[in-house]
């Protein structure tokens, strides 16, 4: 009798001459055999064309993975939040899964253990990072604000999806004030189980990252697609640019405060950071107004858009512009002008940031951009549209006076303006 093969075993399959080995997928389509080869891809075959033995039978998950202290090493904290770094395959169904206990993510990754001391794991939620809120980021700052101030930790991780970690980013970035340590966020793009999964080395050079004098929120990952070294990037200065690559985080209009390497080696690109500073104590000051929205103007955008919005009672709105900072403003009915001139008298804030995020707004260049200056639309300097939305509804969480809330946007609070942009900023 044929041995069983079941899913999750490690097999090995010969198709029309050659040799494949992976892990048994259950797959959607009958007529396919579908593995994970090692190198953490996915590939089908057509059964008929395949002759499939088992290797090895696959181990169930039994012995749990006690975390030990080793107070000889200087120790940081970690919050887990979710995402891809958080979970593992699941082999009923060839997907990913969260992981059961937080601790199964250093067994996983156990170099960083010979290099930190992890002194307490919080875990406040479990989510794709999609359905974060600015409720979220609170909670995240609270716990960030507590343990930062411990004495004992030298620096914090914090582990989060990719597709908004740079919204998170960016609101700690202004929701915790007087930064003392260093704070580093970090993910995966490849679940931390996959023969490729960029998780290992994103950890460990984000646990070096927390023990160096760099007290900022900053995002530390791979910096090209190979395991060589990562980029430490501020919180306010990063953004996600690829749907699947390693190194899809990218530093916008500065260079990355750091190269960041495995082995310890921290190379400072950037010396415009603040130093840490453990006699200082951080404070949390998460207001946040909600009712703010980030929009992209199209051609043919319909300023109904906007109208919409005031309706709704939002306060604020960030507007991706065209070129320097442009929306239709010729008369016609996709004119902009008449719907940004109601929202200002309503006291809604209307602010312009970049499509192209590279560079900086100048809105007396040209005709548009002098019409909506003279509304009294914000044109956001050099910022990132993701960034403006979240210092926006930070402002505005203290301060609805109009007066104000331009002055604020316009002063650099945490890194997010870069006044002195030079040729080396663009695509580093």
């Amino acid at each position: 009798m044929a041995e069983k093969i079941n899913f999750g075993d490690y097999v090995e399959l010969k198709v029309k001459g050659k040799t494949v080995r992976g892990i048994l997928l259950p797959s959607y389509e009958e007529k396919t055999i579908l593995i994970k080869l090692d190198s953490g891809y996915n590939i089908g075959f057509r059964k008929e064309d395949v002759e499939m033995k088992k290797i090895k039978t696959r181990k169930e998950e039994t012995a749990e993975f006690k975390l030990k202290q080793n107070p000889k090493l200087p120790s940081i904290s970690f919050v887990i939040t979710g995402g891809t770094i958080s979970s593992r395959l699941d082999y009923e169904t060839g997907g990913v899964k969260w992981l059961m206990r937080p601790e199964q993510l250093f067994a996983l990754s156990p170099k960083l253990l010979e290099v930190v001391n992890i002194r307490k794991i919080e875990r406040p939620f479990m989510i794709a990072s999609e359905n974060m809120s600015a409720q979220h980021w609170q909670k995240i700052a609270g716990i960030a604000s507590k343990l930062l101030n411990e004495k004992e930790n030298e620096g914090l991780i914090i582990t989060h999806g990719t597709d908004t970690l740079h919204f998170t980013s960016a609101a700690l970035s202004f929701m915790l004030r007087d930064l003392n340590k260093p704070l580093c966020l970090t993910y995966s793009q490849r679940s931390i189980d996959r023969g490729s999964s960029d998780a290992v080395l994103n950890l460990l050079c984000a646990g070096r990252a927390a023990l160096s004098e760099i007290a900022e929120v900053m995002l530390v990952g791979h910096a090209t697609s190979s395991d060589n070294y990562c980029h430490a990037i501020r919180g306010t200065k990063v953004r996600k640019m690829h749907t699947s690559r390693r190194d899809t985080f990218k530093a916008i209009n500065e260079p990355p405060l750091a190269k960041v390497y495995a082995d310890g080696k921290l190379e400072i690109l950037n010396k415009e950071y603040k130093k840490k500073d453990k006699s200082k104590q951080v404070n949390e000051d998460t207001a946040f107004e909600e009712k703010v929205a980030l929009i992209k103007y199209y051609p043919g955008a319909s300023p109904e858009i906007l109208n919409f919005l005031v309706d709704k009672k939002y306060k604020g709105v960030v507007i991706e512009g065209t070129g320097l900072g442009h929306v239709a403003t010729e008369e016609s009915s996709k004119n902009w002008l008449p719907a940004i001139k109601r929202a200002i008298e309503q006291e809604v804030v209307v602010a312009i940031s970049a499509q192209t995020l590279f560079g900086r707004l100048q809105p007396l260049v040209y005709a548009p951009g002098r019409k909506l200056a003279e509304l009294g639309v914000i044109h956001t300097e050099d910022m990132l549209p993701e960034v403006a939305y979240v210092k926006l509804g930070w402002i505005l969480g203290h301060t609805q006076n109009a007066k104000e809330v331009k002055h604020l946007m316009l002063t650099n609070i945490a890194g997010e303006i870069n006044r002195k942009l030079s040729e080396s900023d663009f695509l580093y």
